[in-house]
């Protein structure tokens, strides 16, 4: 079967990903510091939240995921909770109140001072994740922001990572090797 131009997109989409790539070697300092806040807090005994809308929310799960389970070597559970994953949380926060305050009445129930919330955003617009910084933000949760060059503004936080590109696959790619950068750091160093 012939597929219309597959060498030309195939070669611009890894050249496209390529200079997003490199690119992200500009974030080394708040990638570095949302490590060493999610140490800080994880040694206090404190947990990580994670959330996200769509291809975040996955995002989300998954990373949770990488630390209560294991990322790359066996060792004890890390505390974390990834908030889009809990589908009658979800729904009934979405019926009973509204969709925006989905993560934030989560964050309202079980966050505590000194946790951190490691929020995803490609856009950065989400209102519900502008309402769940605000909520931990209340509460002294400590707050990682991890969106993209599209949000225009600086959001009051502890560590804003804008990663380029103003695709949503691009963000999203990025996001999930900056995730997992971390993740490693985290199981090595906890």
């Amino acid at each position: 079967m012939y597929i219309m131009n597959f060498e030309k997109l195939f070669e611009e989409s890894v050249l496209d990903f390529r200079d997003n790539f490199i690119n992200i070697l500009n974030l080394k300092r708040e990638i570095n510091k949302s490590i060493h806040l999610i140490l800080s807090s994880l040694k206090k005994g404190r947990k990580i939240m994670f959330c996200g809308n769509g291809g975040s929310a996955a995002e989300s799960n998954h990373l949770s995921a990488e630390l209560i389970g294991r990322y790359l070597k066996k060792r004890h559970s890390i505390p974390s909770i990834s908030l889009a994953s809990d589908q009658s949380n979800l729904t009934a926060i979405g019926n009973d109140f509204d969709f925006s305050q989905i993560f934030s009445r989560q964050i309202e129930g079980i966050g505590k001072k000194g946790d951190v919330l490691f929020a995803l955003s490609t856009s950065g617009k989400s209102p519900n994740i502008l309402k769940a910084i605000a909520s931990a933000k209340r509460k002294k949760i400590k707050v990682i922001f991890l969106t993209s060059e599209i949000l225009k503004k600086n959001i009051k936080v502890d560590c804003l990572i804008k990663v380029p590109g103003n695709r949503v696959d691009r963000i999203q790619e990025l996001h999930l090797f900056i995730g997992h950068f971390i993740c490693k750091n985290i199981e090595n160093n906890y």
